[in-house]
């Protein structure tokens, strides 16, 4: 098996102790890669890497320009390398091969996106009656740690990583244990750029008790940025406070997907599928709770099984394949099954799917389940879908609104007016009408409640990785 090491101070090194972990394919079961598994040594050797490159090396003082020269050589060197990047995250997560390879084409995009708005964003001028000048500046904050998830390994973490190079940061980056190769290839293709050792750090591992907790405790930190479950996000945020260290916290979602009788239906049932099946369900956005008004309700519900039932299943590396059974792991299968297996208990039965062979879950609606239900009331992340009726808007939006979490939301209906009123009214940091998964990178990202803490993309990405500072200047008068 090929070894994937740490990324530190320029070069790809094991861990300190020699510990390594077994990289797993869901889809086979079986061990493909050997990657060195950090502890707290390590990551603190990446963080002091990345304190040097900051307060001593060349990247913060670099300039815009040429910082996005180095971040868009970067992103051609994704381009041309773009399967292998796509098949080491099919392969660590059993994601199928074509939709990994358009998670690394937007990856790359994050890249260039970024790299363009911190060259051409602007800061304010004041002109003051005192006979002063004043204007604002935005310089990189300094050290930043970014802990991406195993669902999107390439894009969320070129997300957080992106924009924090992009305005003079230096970073460490964990991904996730479960998929932390393709971290690995494109830190080597980053020093392949240009970019100078230590600005991009990489430290493979795990959360409590390792090179997680040790990141995160580090008072060598300037910022920390995370996506993933909303527990380990209270832990982050928990560990940083004590260092006065500001958080940015992406986290779960319980996303609701409203489905009125104007709508258009293909166009509702297309997205449903994708907001629910994409990915096998393991995303954060999912509509997994899917509200149908009672005058389409049972046409849609037919059409939509009727699609659930058709996706192409097979072997991920398989291009034909829309829908990938294995779940990302062991661990991950055993929880959603849970899930499943509560369902007798809880109220609720399976139109179609239900769990599969090996860590697989099939495509899987649920009709009947009471609004107590854990089905309904909990993040499953995997290929689970609540349908449940309801009468009025006030009842829609109302039902919606019933989670702690408040990440997303979509909307179908052909009414303007509802759009806008229902867009407005529901409770969550994302509304997408008539569509799903659309993403403008200068608009926020986030959510509320339990989905998290601050806002990512264009201005919002800047007010977070960066200092900005107020100059205030005398002008003479002659």
């Amino acid at each position: 098996m090929d070894f994937y090491g740490h990324i530190i101070d320029g070069e790809e090194v094991p861990s300190l102790d020699g510990a390594t972990m077994d990289d797993i394919n869901p889809f086979t079961r079986e061990p493909w890669a050997l990657v060195a598994c950090g502890g707290k040594a390590d990551a603190d050797r990446a963080v002091a890497a990345a304190r040097r490159a900051f307060d001593e090396g060349p990247w913060p003082r670099m300039g815009f320009e040429k910082r996005h020269a180095i971040l868009h050589r970067l992103a051609d060197l994704m381009d041309e390398h773009a399967r292998d990047l796509a098949m080491a995250d099919t392969r660590d997560m059993g994601k199928p091969i074509t939709q990994a390879l358009h998670d690394v084409a937007r990856s790359a995009w994050n890249v260039r996106f970024f790299a363009d708005h911190a060259r051409l964003s602007m800061g304010d001028a004041y002109p003051m009656d005192s006979g002063h000048h004043a204007y604002s500046r935005f310089d990189p904050a300094g050290v930043a740690v970014a802990i991406s998830p195993w669902n999107f390994p390439l894009m969320l973490g070129t997300w957080k990583v992106a924009p924090a190079l992009a305005w003079g940061n230096t970073v460490v980056m964990k991904p996730a244990e479960d998929t932390p190769v393709s971290a690995t290839i494109w830190a080597r293709l980053a020093l392949e750029a240009g970019l100078p050792p230590g600005v991009l750090n990489i430290v493979h591992g795990y959360g409590p008790d390792s090179a997680g907790a040790a990141l995160t405790s580090n008072p060598d930190v300037d910022r920390i940025t995370f996506t993933g479950e909303s527990g380990t996000g209270k832990a982050i945020s928990a560990a940083a406070a004590s260092n006065l260290i500001p958080v940015s916290l992406e986290l779960g979602g319980k996303g609701a997907n409203i489905v009125f009788d104007d709508a258009d239906i293909d166009n509702a049932v297309y997205w449903a599928v994708q907001a629910i099946f994409r990915n096998a369900g393991q995303i954060c956005l999912s509509g997994s709770r899917l509200y149908l008004q009672s005058g389409l309700c049972d046409e849609f519900l037919d059409r939509f099984r009727a699609a659930a039932e058709a996706l192409e299943i097979g072997d991920p590396q398989d291009p034909s394949t829309e829908f990938a059974l294995a779940l990302a792991s062991e661990e991950h299968w055993t929880k959603v099954r849970g899930y499943l297996d509560t369902i007798g208990d809880d109220g609720g039965r399976i139109l179609t799917g239900g769990v599969g062979e090996g860590w697989s879950v099939r495509p899987t609606i649920i009709v009947d389940a009471p609004p107590t239900a854990r089905v309904c009331r909990e993040e499953i992340f995997g290929p689970v879908c609540v349908v449940q009726r309801f009468d009025t808007e006030d009842d829609a939006v109302m039902s919606a609104n019933a989670t702690r979490y408040g990440l997303n939301a979509m909307v179908f209906t052909e009414d303007l007016n509802t759009a806008h009123r229902v867009s407005a009214r529901l409770r969550a940091g994302t509304v997408w009408v008539n569509c799903f998964f659309i993403r403008d990178l200068r608009a926020p990202f986030g959510g509320v409640g339990d989905s998290g803490v601050g806002r990512e993309g264009g201005n919002f990405s800047r007010e977070f990785f960066t200092e900005p500072k107020a100059v205030v200047m005398q002008i003479d008068e002659s």
